[in-house]
């Protein structure tokens, strides 16, 4: 068997594979700095969004697998350019943190060793190969999830919050209190019937369905009944949340 060093060979492997790692590595995710900075991934992603809607960062909105419940999730990819515009507001010291790590990350870059035989280069390039096959086992483990999110959300017509519970595969009654506690619905006034909290509507998330009921006895005007419904846009919000992992 030959095992003679193949130097053409050799380059080429070696400089697909160090473009390769470079493509991949050449980013920072809106979790990574949540982390870094101490701020909530939610806080994070208004940042960015707002920043992308005045069009001063890129859009690089991008689902990601939960590793310990597998749930799919939203996050940016940012660039070093539109990371440090992002926490541009941030503290000195924060800025400094993501900083210290873009040099981080740029140091490991430049750490990579060109094989020095072919034999080398075919292991790197069988190592990688071996990482990109699992990440594609991972985004088809996680294809359906993402398929019946995008079903809620092309679906039509509203369904009341007990059905949704079902949809989302939870006791209705968690769901109610879930709704409650984050602001989408609540009681007016001493009724025991739901309202929908007006943003909600506004959003996309809820909507009404009016019951008309008989006039008021005693002054003859109309009266009429308020129950909120999730809408599909809103039925998708609380699948890609996962709020019942949080309950």
């Amino acid at each position: 068997m030959n095992t003679s060093t193949a130097p053409g060979n050799t380059r080429r492997v070696a400089t697909l594979f160090r473009q390769e790692q470079n493509v991949s590595r050449h980013t920072m995710s809106s979790r990574e700095i949540a982390d870094l900075t101490g701020s909530t991934h939610d806080n994070v992603l208004k940042t960015i969004r707002a920043l992308v809607a005045k069009g001063v960062v890129s859009s690089n909105d991008t689902p990601y697998v939960h590793p310990q419940n597998g749930q799919v999730y939203r996050e940016f990819l940012l660039s070093q350019r539109d990371t440090l515009v992002v926490v541009s507001g941030y503290s000195v010291e924060l800025r400094a943190r993501i900083i210290d790590r873009w040099q981080e990350l740029e140091a490991r870059a430049d750490q990579f060793q060109i094989p020095a035989t072919y034999a080398e280069a075919l292991q790197a390039a069988a190592d990688q190969a071996k990482e990109n096959q699992s990440l594609r086992l991972v985004i088809l483990d996680q294809e359906p999830k993402v398929a019946a999110i995008k079903r809620l959300a092309s679906a039509g017509g509203a369904i009341c919050i007990s059905d949704a519970a079902k949809q989302l595969q939870m006791p209705p009654s968690k769901l109610f209190k879930w709704l409650e506690k984050n602001r989408w619905i609540f009681h007016r006034g001493g009724s025991k019937r739901w309202t929908a909290y007006q943003p909600r509507i506004t959003s996309g998330y809820l909507v009404h369905k009016v019951t008309a009921l008989k006039s008021d006895p005693e002054t003859g005007a109309d009266r009429a009944a308020f129950q909120p419904l999730v809408t599909p846009k809103g039925l998708a919000y609380l699948a890609e949340k996962n709020i019942g992992a949080s309950l």
